[in-house]
């Protein structure tokens, strides 16, 4: 039973989800909230979680800009893999996440939910996009 993980990383919250045992279907866990660019907090957490459900892959967001160059979000989630790298030795496979911020606002959009709780649920949902991205590439 190995489970995978999809993070969404932003500057102050990290959407966390996580696929079922059979790895065939992903549901957003939790978004971590932190201090403005308190990056190892955010990895703590990811360690318990790794930990409690016994994870054996990431999923990673990498957001490039939309002519595939990276930007400071780029950054951000390469050095969130490195340390994440010298504390925890399961694979994080980055994933170019440009369009599942997008998707995920299709997505609450079409289903009507209030900007408010749009905010609440995005990143969650971008997480969750962009696990399903791994999922899918490793059924090739």
């Amino acid at each position: 039973h190995m489970r995978y993980l999809g993070l969404d990383l932003g500057t102050k919250t990290l959407g966390v989800a996580i696929t079922d045992k059979t790895r065939t279907i992903a549901r957003v866990l939790k978004v971590i909230h932190f201090k403005s660019e308190d990056y190892d907090t955010a990895l703590k957490e990811v360690i318990k979680i790794v930990e409690e459900y016994d994870i054996k892959k990431i999923a990673l967001g990498l957001p490039k800009n939309m002519n595939n160059s990276y930007g400071f979000a780029s950054e951000r989630s390469l050095k969130f893999k490195e340390k994440h790298e010298e504390l925890i030795d399961i694979p994080i496979i980055l994933i170019d996440e440009r369009l599942s911020t997008i998707e995920a606002e299709n997505i609450l959009l079409s289903a009507d939910i209030s900007r408010e709780k749009r905010k609440k649920v995005i990143d969650g949902i971008a997480a969750e996009i962009i696990l399903e991205t791994l999922i899918k590439k490793e059924e090739k």
